[in-house]
């Protein structure tokens, strides 16, 4: 049985594009599972500079993830712009997902790549330990 995300209603502005590298390309010559997975990261990366924050720094805080969910649709390949949405999910007072959609247009068309799902902690490196969103960024949340 595959596993199928629930994905949140909204997405944020304005979606992301990150070219796929030769790097990216695995034996099969299309991009691999963990090509995909540093995608994500990278448009998780620019969804966090848009804001002024890192993964290191979010108004004095860091993130940590906690798990991931892959669901694949279709291949990608050497030379495609992957078009990535990110959205948010659940937010606790420690804790929030964001997913992602995954898309590329090929030939005219609108081709879905992967949707994802990131769950990601708040944690305070120097204290080492979980601590809560910080107020500002839990409003670009919830937007």
């Amino acid at each position: 049985m595959r596993m199928k995300l629930n994905l949140p209603e909204n997405f944020f502005s304005p979606s992301y594009k990150i070219p796929v590298r030769i790097t990216d390309i695995n034996y099969g010559n299309h991009v691999g599972n963990d090509s995909l997975i540093s995608i994500i990261h990278e448009a998780r990366m620019q969804f966090l500079q848009s804001h002024n924050y890192t993964e290191l720094n979010i108004e004095g805080v860091g993130l940590i993830m906690a798990d991931i969910a892959v669901e694949f649709k279709n291949e990608t390949f050497y030379m495609d712009i992957i078009e990535v949405q990110i959205g948010c999910g659940d937010v606790t007072n420690v804790s929030f997902e964001l997913f992602y959609k995954l898309a590329v247009s090929r030939d005219g068309q609108h081709i879905e790549i992967a949707l994802c799902k990131t769950s990601m902690v708040c944690y305070d490196y120097g204290l080492k330990k979980v601590v809560g969103i910080p107020g500002n960024f839990k409003k670009i949340l919830l937007h």
